[in-house]
């Protein structure tokens, strides 16, 4: 696995326009066609599964792609409208006068971003194999109106129920982080130490320092899945 570098000073920007991109257009397309919002870590970016006539959009750096039968086809990312137009009234039908909001993509931050996005599904998808049937695991799934990519571990009913995710930054956090928001309040204590929300989470500068990123990602979630369920 190929480690993870510093992130590139457009990154918040760069998020930001992302993230308008994935709501509004990229999972705006999968829900006209089957009322699921949902999108995947895909290679390079993150994009739908392939939904309807074998049909997928994604973002793979600085490109918003569709692929289809017929191939692959790819626009530069410039803004809302265009990526709207990219798509077509096939896929998209506007439900209300669309803003020409510009996205100021910058193609390294992008990239930055779809290496996160594989770093925190190869993770993700490791927690939840190694879970088992007992913690009902949900799919791993990047949810666009928080674009984070999360996985639900645990029994609702013996409230001990989280999720466990990889955010790509938000307004109170400039960098990538891990977390575990458990849906219930876990007893106080040094495991649940986030700052601005019940949970734990993992900063990113903690993980650039880790000799080994991925088990030090892995150890921080497993044990918190251990303390809630046991």
């Amino acid at each position: 696995h190929r480690r993870l570098g510093p992130a590139p000073p457009r990154l918040a920007t760069t998020r930001v326009a992302l993230h308008q991109l994935a709501e509004r257009v990229v999972s705006a397309a999968r829900r006209q066609a089957n009322g699921k919002i949902g999108l995947r870590y895909t290679r390079g970016g993150f994009g739908t599964p392939f939904f309807g006539a074998d049909l997928q959009v994604r973002v793979a750096g600085g490109e918003l792609i569709v692929a289809d039968r017929q191939g692959e086809h790819s626009v530069a990312i410039t803004s809302l409208s265009a990526a709207r137009e990219h798509l077509g009234a096939e896929l998209l039908t506007p439900e209300e006068p669309f803003p020409d909001t510009q996205l100021p993509v910058d193609v390294a931050a992008a990239e930055f971003l779809g290496d996160w996005y594989g770093f925190g599904d190869s993770v993700l998808e490791e927690l939840r194999a190694g879970a088992g049937e007992w913690a009902e695991p949900s799919r791993v799934q990047l949810w666009p109106e928080h674009f984070d990519l999360a996985v639900e571990l645990g029994a609702e009913a013996g409230g001990v129920r989280a999720a466990y995710g990889a955010s790509p930054g938000d307004e109170l956090h400039p960098e990538p982080y891990l977390y575990v928001a458990p849906w219930v309040a876990p007893p106080a204590g040094e495991l649940w130490q986030a700052s601005s929300f019940t949970g734990a989470e993992l900063r990113f500068a903690e993980l650039l320092e880790a000799a080994d990123q991925r088990e030090t990602a892995l150890s921080f979630l497993r044990e918190r899945l251990r303390a809630l369920t046991g």
